[in-house]
């Protein structure tokens, strides 16, 4: 998927460098009669070396750069000399990329953390030289290992965003909103479905210096299993979160009815997604009065089975108490999570 230069979806092909043929070359010097064999061995070939860049959140480089090729080993040489090593093709690539076969689609390997490198596609081992093959009974050996080939393949590189927490709900909730108060983010924000066409990243000042990061992620809607709206192509995003943060709208037909319909539409999406902590934001709460307000947490107090709370991202009402429920959540003692 394609918005502005978010890009979270893309396929390669990759090729590492070939190894260097070994040297047959016999030893020729003044006063140094039947010098024999002295090739030198070829060099290996490159590597093509995915890197975790923290400061990376996109896969947009790769717009412009399809084919990813390493450099080939070097021909050995006389007196033994080896041929150079392929220069290794290093990549950088943003935190949270998932690389694919693109033929089986078997996950290869994730990138998770900053500076880890893995090794996409081998060099080819360069060949030994005919010195190697010197022996009582075969003195001048005229024959040497030819380098072996590279790798050669497709990979796919999906982006999962790693985020603290992830924001769920329908569309014109108010998530870009709520991302845009509590973060320093820039969402676009308007007042019509499916405003937000990318993932959006914030980062959450908590007390004393401490953070979170929480993902805005574009509205699903009932029957996005079937494809409709934006379907599921986002919600890779939040498979990482620990803490899912569901934001109803307080001018909801049934609140407790639009959060199990997320919920379910999660479940199709993957079972696992349950097993994460679930708050639910009931937001714009600014629009009830304290009668309909007492109404609605009755309602809910019966018939939703996850925390909640009341907030205004426009009013700032309920802001700081969400804040803190969401840092209690992420740094509870793991034996205590059910």
């Amino acid at each position: 998927m394609r918005e502005g230069n978010f890009i979270d979806y893309v396929k390669l092909h990759v090729s590492s460098g070939n190894g260097g043929s070994g040297s047959s070359h016999l030893h020729r010097e003044k006063y140094v009669a039947k010098g024999g064999p002295d090739g030198g061995d070829g060099g290996r070939g490159g590597h093509v070396i995915l890197r975790g860049n923290k400061n990376l959140w996109t896969l947009f480089e790769f717009s412009f750069r399809r084919h990813i090729r390493a450099e080939h080993g070097g021909n050995g040489g006389k007196q033994r000399s080896s041929g150079a090593d392929g220069q290794d093709e290093i990549v950088d690539v943003p935190l949270g990329t998932v690389i694919r076969d693109t033929e089986t689609q078997e996950i290869i390997d994730e990138v998770t953390e900053d500076g880890q490198e893995i090794i996409i596609a081998e060099g080819g081992m360069g060949g030994r030289g005919n010195w190697h093959f010197k022996s009582s009974t075969n003195q001048t050996p005229r024959y040497s290992q030819p380098g072996i080939d590279g790798q050669e393949l497709d990979i796919t590189l999906e982006l999962k965003v790693l985020a603290d927490v992830g924001l769920v709900g329908f569309p014109n909730a108010g998530k870009s909103t709520l991302l845009s108060v509590i973060t320093s983010a820039k969402p676009k924000i308007a007042d019509y479905e499916f405003t937000t066409l990318k993932p959006n990243l914030g980062i959450v000042k908590y007390r004393d210096f401490k953070s979170f990061v929480v993902a805005d992620i574009p509205g699903i809607i009932e029957g996005a299993a079937e494809g409709k709206g934006l379907g599921y192509r986002f919600l890779r995003h939040i498979e990482r979160n620990s803490t899912l943060l569901f934001l109803v709208p307080a001018d909801a037909e049934d609140v407790a009815k639009e959060y199990e319909i997320l919920l379910d539409e999660l479940r199709r999406y993957n079972p696992e997604m349950l097993d994460k902590d679930r708050l639910v934001a009931v937001s714009k709460t600014d629009m009830l009065d304290d009668e309909l307000k007492a109404e609605l947490k009755a309602e809910l107090d019966e018939n939703l089975p996850v925390p909640y709370l009341f907030i205004s991202s426009v009013a700032q009402q309920g802001l700081t108490e969400l804040k803190d429920k969401l840092w209690e959540m992420l740094n509870k003692d793991p034996e205590d999570k059910k």
